[in-house]
């Protein structure tokens, strides 16, 4: 097997592949680690690059020049399979290394072709690339550490290069889950201790210790990888373990109304059940329903208890386990109350909003971590009517900024819009395995 590299900076490397994993699978016989210097491609006071067309600043690595590197490249060592480096590339993980350890395995020839200045003609990567990586939304001089940063986690899972093949199966992002801490002597060390339970030599104890302190680590500060990656069954259910109980409430009082002024709205059926069953789909523990005014709790009293009695279990069983979770109170303050009386702690308060609402701070749908390492119960916040009223959110922790699409037409119902929340916030996006 054969790894090639076209560069402009042949120094760059050299280091790096008679340094530990590179050189261990050079010195094996495993992989050839080929470095080939544009510069030689060209003569002397060639230029390599030209500037571009069109206005800006900043020059092309010449089409013909990485034609030249390909064609000899390939002469030499046979077909590869080639790619190149760029923003627009596909974001290098776990789950892309597998794929080129494959290929390689298959192909035996893997070339990696880096840009530097401001890359290279696009016509080239129209002709040649049969893959474009990224390793992350930032900028760098160019592509050579890419490349490294590739060939490296490449390298990893080609069997024999790595002395225990067990340490590559059970590494990070080779599952839902990343590693979990390990410990060595002392036992004590700057006033931390070893957990008691990794020292007490119950393997069973210790293995469901690891796997438990593996979720919780991925769900709170790689919850993007563990919702695309989580498959079984059973590790959904340990994913669900981990995330901080999740409430809802849904406000018809603090709302504001068609002039913009604070008041109440009317309660709808429809609110009820389907906010009931996107809150039952996404693991909420509970929705409270808000409304002070005596005739609207009547209806809503009426309501539930249909769907909690043996008439409406037997009517549709579905229905009654979603709606068996939502709980009527008169005020936020009675709802705030009953969580933290459960919870034992003070609930977090996420509000959410149609509109962009400045004083308090904003959360994205990527902020899981800054919310879930607090370690609170979280509360989202739905307004009916024209919203929250200022004067709930200013009660807040949080605001969700507004679910909007590719159009200016932003008036989604409350219980459509609670569903997307939830299923941005808390739900499964799971990639092609």
């Amino acid at each position: 097997m054969r790894i090639s590299t076209l560069t402009l900076f042949k120094a760059l490397y050299e280091p790096f592949i008679k340094t530990s994993l590179p050189a261990r699978a050079v010195d094996a016989g495993i992989v050839s680690l080929d470095v080939e210097d544009l510069f030689s491609l060209v003569g002397p006071k060639k230029r390599i690059d030209s500037p571009s067309f069109g206005p800006g600043a900043g020059m092309l690595l010449k089409p013909e020049v990485i034609q030249m590197g390909i064609e000899k490249s390939e002469l030499q060592h046979g077909p590869a399979y080639k790619i190149f480096f760029s923003p627009k590339g596909q974001k290098l993980d776990q789950c892309l290394l597998k794929k080129l350890a494959q290929i390689l395995q298959e192909k035996k020839h893997i070339m990696l072709i880096p840009a530097r200045y401001e890359g290279m003609d696009a016509r080239v990567e129209e002709v040649y690339a049969d893959c474009m990586v990224s390793i992350g939304d930032y900028v760098l001089m160019g592509g050579d550490l890419p490349a490294m940063v590739l060939m490296e986690g490449l390298l990893r899972l080609i069997p024999g290069v790595v002395g225990k093949e067990e340490s590559v199966l059970e590494e990070s992002f080779s599952g839902p889950f990343v590693d979990y801490p390990e410990y060595t002597a002392p036992v004590l060390w700057k006033g931390l201790e070893v957990p008691e339970i990794i020292r007490s030599g119950n393997h069973g104890a210790i293995e469901s210790w690891r796997r438990t302190k593996a979720a919780h680590d991925s769900v709170i500060h790689h919850f993007g990888w563990v919702r695309s990656h989580t498959y079984a069954q059973e590790d959904k259910k340990l994913v669900a373990q981990q995330i901080p109980p999740h409430y809802v409430i849904l406000m018809h009082s603090q709302v504001l109304l068609g002039d913009d002024t604070e008041g109440t709205s009317s309660v709808t059926s429809l609110d009820i059940h389907d906010i009931a069953r996107s809150a039952c789909t996404y693991g909420i523990t509970k929705y409270f329903l808000v409304t002070p005014l005596l005739d609207q709790q009547k209806i809503v009293k009426k309501l539930l208890h249909f769907w909690h009695t043996d008439i409406g279990i037997d009517y549709n069983p579905q229905r009654h386990e979603a709606l068996k979770a939502v709980c009527l109170v008169e005020s936020f303050d009675e709802a705030l109350a009953q969580i933290k009386h459960q919870e034992g702690k003070q609930p977090l308060c996420i509000a959410t909003s149609a509109r962009q609402v400045t004083g308090i701070k904003g959360l994205t749908y990527y902020d899981q971590e800054r919310v879930w390492s607090q370690e609170r119960p979280v509360v989202l916040v739905l307004g009916t009517a024209r919203g929250l009223a200022p004067s709930l959110l200013e009660r807040c922790d949080y605001v969700l900024g507004p679910i909007e699409g590719f159009s200016e037409f932003n008036h989604l119902s409350v219980r459509s819009a609670a569903a997307v929340i939830f299923d941005r916030w808390l739900g499964t996006n799971p990639v092609a395995q």
